[in-house]
Formats: structure tokens, C-alpha cells, sequence
């Protein structure tokens, strides 16, 4: 891949200090405060912007390998504070990063490869995700920066909730938990304006409606999910809570790198032949990286740190998701759709092979240099099979903040 203009994602602590520094600009009009910590005792920030009873909540760094969100969540808080008319009737209030413990463990803040990413790459294990642990652990198990989350949630009852995310190499789209009528239109209008690909099959919304390319609307509590192995239901998710209070959620996905492989609505001329040979090479591809694993394992003397846990826990994923796509009819039969699952089939080995790297090379094992090339081979093909290519740091945030804005009209009309 060819080298890429600096792209460069704040820090979890840079984030802090620009939120500070706004609200010390806007003194009358924002405050930050500290909403609760995170398991390892740092500080979870709530910047907010206006006292109005109508609210709207945005959450960034859910995810930790997702940077972007930062970026825009301070892009559109510095729009509130200089457009009056945004915060007429709407307080607007924003989580500066909902996982700082994962944020301190994801080291690339300016990637300039797909390789480069992933040599810092970090996500963890679905229990220890803020905004998925209801999904994975009992109530009395949950971890601090989930109850923090929801408190906020219950203190503000909010109209709409954001929350930031991203994914590495594909195009934008959107999930909702209910309809906002009208956004599908200026979310297309941005992304094409912006050169960003709408992935209009994204395998994360497999078999939801769309109210419009790349906008999925979950689909309602009964509905057959399109991969029954998944341990995890959105709907029990931290994104459901904002419900009980009549209000809903936008989760506005943006790339890193683009493909314009992914917005392809025509038939794919094969799909169930597709995912059969994509389910089986997921099944070789996680099996490498569970070679290396049974090999290093005994020399790491026990050690189970978050890196480690993550990595078991993607390689636990793959032998019923490759079950699901070859043996279960596909839940979408477009060129789009067979190439989102073809790229979350490669992530998701990858991603556990980065992150057993990480462990390796910390205890200098012997195994290390194996996965490393093991790691640029992936990543390499990946960004050659997709025909990735960078998007520009400041259309990204331009697209997550327009998609943002676009909601929060939409949505007050829609509870209006």
C-alpha cells in the first residue's frame, strides 16, 4: 500500500483538554464533569452544551480500535457552541469516550498503513464493551463505564442517542433502533459528497429493513437473527435503554479506508456457493492463528491480560459464525452483501492475530516474528482485495457530524 497523508486521531487525554478548554470558553453555556470512572479508575467525562429539557446524547470511543469518533464528537460540540439555532430548544451533551481503559490500549493514532493499524490494534472481548456488556453479563456483573453510560442515559432521557463508530476498510452506513424518517437522503447526499462509499450490505445489519441505502432499522424483538450463533442481541445492548424514556438510537458508521467493492446492490450470481468458500476460509484462517496460540501459550506462564482475553474470544466467534454462513440460506443475496461478509471474515482472524502479537512480542516469544508476517500478509490482502483507500481524516468527521446533525433534526420531528 502506498503511504498516506498524517492522519492524526487525538488521544483519550487530548480530548479532555480540548473539552476543557471549550467549556471554559462557553463558560455560561458548557460544563464538563465527570460521570463515573472506568474499571481501572479513569475518569468518564460528560461535556454539555445548554440546559434545554429536550436532549440529545453523542458517545464516543464505544470501541476502541474506532478513532474517529472523538474527532467528530468534538467537531460537533465546537458547531453547537457557534450555531445558536442548534441548541434553540436542545441541550446537547456529549461522552467524551465511554471506554478510556481500551482507548489507552489501541496505539495507532495515525495509521498510515491497514498493516500499521493493525500492529497497534485493540478491541476487547464483548463483556468488558460498555455499550455490549448487557448483552454478554447479568445486571449485577456489569462494569462500571456500562453503569455509567446508563445513568447518564437515565438522568438526561434523552430524545436521541449517538454513538460513534467505525469500521477499518468498507463504506458508512447507519443503524437505528427505530426509524428516522428522512435521514437516509442527506446521509446519501453526504457520503457521495464526500466520496465515501454507503455500505448498503453491511453484514453487521444482516437481514434488518432499510429505510434507505445504508440506513437498517433493528429489527423488532422476535425476529429470526440472520447468525443464531452470535452470543450477543443489540437489543439488549446499552442502546436499547435510551427506549424506556420514548427515545431512540443512531449508530453512524464511517471507514478509515474506503471500498468502493461494498455498495454494490446488484445480485451476486452465486451467494450461498460465496459464503460456503467464505465460511471455510474463515475456518483456515482462524486455525493458523489458533496453531500459534496452542504453541505460545505454554511459555506465557499463565498470563490473561485484556489483549490475550480478546484475542480467545474472536477465535471463540469463528467456528459458529462459519457454521451460520455455510449451512444457513444467506440473508442477502447482493454483491454488497457477500462483500461485507468477506471482509468481516477477514477481520476478525486478523484481528485476533494482531492482538496475540501485541502479548508475543511483550514476552519476546519466539513466535512472534511468524505472526508479525503472518499479520502483514493478511493485511496486505485485505487492502489489495478491497482496493482500499484512505479517507481523508477531515471527511471523516465532516460525514460522522453531518450524519449526526441529520439525525437529531430528523429524530426530534419524528417525537415532536
Amino acid at each position: 500500500m502506498s503511504l498516506l497523508p498524517e492522519p492524526r486521531y487525538p488521544t483519550h487525554a487530548e480530548l479532555v483538554l480540548s473539552a476543557r478548554a471549550l467549556a471554559a470558553h462557553r463558560p455560561g453555556l458548557c460544563t464538563l464533569r465527570q460521570v463515573g470512572a472506568s474499571r481501572a479508575g479513569r475518569p468518564l467525562h460528560l461535556l454539555s452544551i445548554g440546559r434545554a429539557r429536550r436532549a440529545v446524547l453523542v458517545v464516543a470511543g464505544a470501541h476502541a480500535n474506532e478513532p474517529t469518533g472523538g474527532c467528530t464528537l468534538l467537531a460537533v460540540a465546537e458547531r453547537v457552541l457557534h450555531e445558536r439555532r442548534l441548541r434553540a430548544d436542545t441541550s446537547w451533551h456529549f461522552l467524551l469516550c465511554a471506554d478510556p481503559d481500551g482507548a489507552s490500549l489501541h496505539v495507532t493514532p495515525a495509521p498510515r498503513t491497514l498493516f500499521d493499524y493493525h500492529l497497534g490494534f485493540f478491541r476487547p472481548a464483548a463483556p468488558e464493551q460498555p455499550e455490549w456488556a448487557p448483552a454478554a453479563l447479568p445486571p449485577d456483573r456489569l462494569p462500571p463505564e456500562t453503569r455509567a453510560l446508563t445513568g447518564v442515559i437515565d438522568e438526561l432521557r434523552p430524545y436521541l442517542q449517538v454513538t460513534l463508530h467505525g469500521t477499518d476498510l468498507g463504506g458508512s452506513w447507519v443503524q437505528l433502533t427505530k426509524d428516522v424518517p428522512g435521514l437516509a437522503e442527506p446521509f446519501a447526499k453526504s457520503a457521495a459528497e464526500l466520496h465515501i462509499p454507503v455500505e448498503t450490505g453491511a453484514s453487521d445489519a444482516a437481514g434488518w429493513p432499510a429505510s434507505g441505502p445504508g440506513v437498517h432499522v433493528m429489527p423488532a424483538p422476535g425476529a429470526g437473527a440472520a447468525y443464531p450463533s452470535m452470543p450477543d442481541d443489540a437489543r439488549s445492548s446499552t442502546w436499547y435503554h435510551v427506549h424506556r424514556y420514548g427515545g431512540l438510537t443512531a449508530v453512524v458508521e464511517v471507514p478509515m479506508w474506503a471500498s468502493d467493492l461494498v455498495d454494490d446492490p446488484a445480485p451476486h450470481p452465486a451467494p450461498a456457493r460465496a459464503m460456503r468458500r467464505l465460511g471455510a476460509r474463515l475456518l483456515r484462517d482462524a486455525l493458523e492463528v489458533e496453531r500459534v496460540l496452542a504453541e505460545a501459550l505454554p511459555r506465557l506462564d499463565g498470563a490473561e491480560g485484556p489483549l490475550l482475553r480478546a484475542a480467545k474470544w474472536a477465535l471463540e466467534l469463528v467456528p459458529g459464525l462459519a457454521a451460520d454462513w455455510m449451512h444457513t440460506p444467506p440473508a442477502d443475496n447482493t454483491m454488497a452483501y457477500v462483500g461485507s461478509v468477506d471482509a468481516f471474515g477477514r477481520r476478525l482472524p486478523l484481528r485476533a492475530a494482531a492482538m496475540l502479537l501485541r502479548v508475543l512480542q511483550e514476552a519476546d516469544d519466539c513466535a512472534a516474528p511468524r505472526l508479525e508476517r503472518l499479520v502483514a500478509t493478511w493485511s496486505d490482502a485485505f487492502a489489495e482485495r478491497f482496493r482500499a483507500r484512505w479517507v481523508p481524516l477531515e471527511h471523516q468527521v465532516e460525514h460522522q457530524s453531518r450524519t449526526v446533525l441529520a439525525a437529531a433534526l430528523h429524530a426530534r420531528d419524528r417525537a415532536a
